[in-house]
């Protein structure tokens, strides 16, 4: 431990963000890093635990406490906090396939367990994670390394997400030869088009991408398999594939009106924007433009959040976000203890914008939409939501929301987004794989185990265990890798946590 009494010295200091008004001018990150020297301070703020329960990645009632890759935390905090960058990268590098996209986008699980949570403030161990990988690029210890020798064995991987590009990392490591398969036109999955660029901007995903390439793996781009490219074509080239295409079924929302010009889900939108910006700055017209509309997203997660961002640096006349749960507490509840996650209200990057912007928080809780009203030309002009209340069914002792009477209200809306999840992996990929399906449309494997019930074809992330984080997306992909590994050659040297 670098210096025991680190947690008391220093106060935890975390990265400015730019001004709310200012950085909705473009859709650039906007964070600015602590300088090198403080940085190493916030290193010197981790206790080393007897029990790091940042790295545990254990289930208490139901919630995931601690970081699910079983990163060695406090071992790189402290080699941060004595300056070690190198070592602390080769120790981050160990657990963590892609560091510069968690330490981007992760909602820091090892923070919420952090004991220094208990009864002051969590170390900044996301942004200790951030300043490692940002260093060893600068530095060149995140360059290529290819492996000295080949296997011989071929492995396709469906799917160029999160789960796809850590499946793909671990078994070219190994010395096998990977080919992934994507159908959009760049390599990325979520992480190019679902997460929006001022959350990771695109230059980090090619720039892992790029080293990735020049390790031996292969990228196939516009290419649907199931569709451009036949499974058994795949079975018959390569000695595994890996499916890892995401949960891809957007959930919708069926209420009166719903066939109204001016509803989107989510997840088009975002893509949309993204592939616009990228392509032509904005310049091709092909994104769903919100300037001078105002817009209602449905769902009150990240996905919801991001929305909100990306209308209001197009310029939105105003943006609602509509969600069925309440109010989450803004501080710990006596029944939600530490380290289990902490059910409390957060605001996050998107909402803060629309609270400086607009002067209110966006959100109407325990909503739902009832209509979506249309104008003579069948195009949307205002949805109708109402105030919903938890009900206990006395015949089955279930907690059911009810509508409540009399709460309706009527929003101005021109575009409506649909951000209420999703569920399932997508069909014409199973029925071409034939692989069983559970309950929730997930491919099912045997508990703990990646591969399908077809011989030789495994499957990984949220394709696997529904929709998740990337954080969970990435210890999928390792852990599939494994068991590909060890199908191939009997035995696995690949290390998951």
């Amino acid at each position: 431990m670098g210096k025991p009494t680190g947690f008391m010295d220093y106060k935890r200091e975390v990265s400015r963000a730019a001004e709310p008004k200012e950085r909705v001018k473009n859709f650039n990150e906007f964070h600015e890093p602590l300088p090198q020297e403080k940085q190493q301070l916030q290193g010197a703020r981790c206790m080393e635990c007897g029990v790091p329960f940042c790295q545990a990645g254990m289930n208490i009632c139901g919630m995931t406490s601690g970081c699910p890759l079983h990163n060695l935390v406090p071992e790189w905090n402290d080699l941060v906090y004595t300056g070690n960058w190198k070592q602390a990268y080769n120790r981050l590098k160990k657990t963590n396939s892609f560091p510069e996209f968690t330490s981007r986008v992760c909602p820091a699980l090892c923070e919420a367990a952090c004991t220094c949570g208990l009864n002051g403030e969590p170390v900044a161990t996301k942004e200790n994670e951030y300043a490692i990988i940002e260093n060893a690029y600068s530095k060149g210890y995140a360059a290529a390394n290819p492996p000295k020798v080949r296997t011989g064995k071929r492995v396709a991987v469906v799917g160029s997400g999160p789960a796809g590009l850590a499946v793909a990392d671990q078994l070219n490591k190994r010395g096998h030869s990977v080919t992934v398969y994507e159908r959009s036109d760049r390599i990325g999955g979520l992480l190019m088009y679902g997460i929006p660029n001022m959350k990771l901007e695109k230059k980090i995903v090619e720039r892992k991408v790029k080293i990735m390439e020049e390790e031996g793996v292969t990228f196939i781009t516009g290419t649907d398999v199931g569709k451009d490219v036949k499974a058994e074509t795949l079975l018959k080239e390569y000695h595994r594939v890996v499916l890892a295409c995401g949960s891809s079924n957007p959930r919708d929302i069926q209420a009166a009106g719903r066939d109204a010009k001016g509803i989107y889900f989510a997840v088009d939108f975002l893509k949309a924007n993204t592939k616009s910006l990228l392509d032509s700055r904005f310049e091709d017209g092909k994104f769903i433009n919100t300037r001078d509309k105002n817009v209602v997203i449905i769902g009150g997660g990240d996905t919801g959040n991001d929305c909100v961002g990306t209308a209001i640096r197009h310029g939105c006349k105003s943006v609602t976000q509509i969600e069925m749960m309440p109010k989450a507490p803004d501080s710990r509840a006596e029944n939600n203890p530490w380290p289990e996650w902490p059910r409390v209200c957060k605001t996050d990057y998107g909402q803060e914008e629309a609270i400086a912007l607009f002067g209110h928080d966006p959100r109407i809780y325990e909503s739902t939409v009832k209509e979506f009203v249309k104008d003579k030309n069948g195009s949307l002009k205002a949805v109708k939501i109402v105030k919903l209340q938890w009900e206990k069914d006395e015949k089955t002792g279930r907690m059911n929301m009810k509508e409540v009477s009399g709460s309706e209200q009527t929003l101005p809306a021109e575009i409506v987004l649909i951000a209420a999840g999703f569920l399932g992996s997508q069909k014409y990929v199973t029925d071409a794989f034939k692989v069983e399906l559970n309950e929730r449309t997930n491919v099912k494997t045997a508990p703990d185990a990646y591969e399908t019930s077809v011989k030789n074809v495994f499957v990984a992330g949220d394709m696997h265990r529904g929709q998740s984080l990337v954080v969970w997306a990435i210890r999928e992909g390792r852990e599939a890798a494994r068991a590909v590994d060890e199908s191939l050659m009997g035995y696995s040297n690949l290390m998951v946590q």
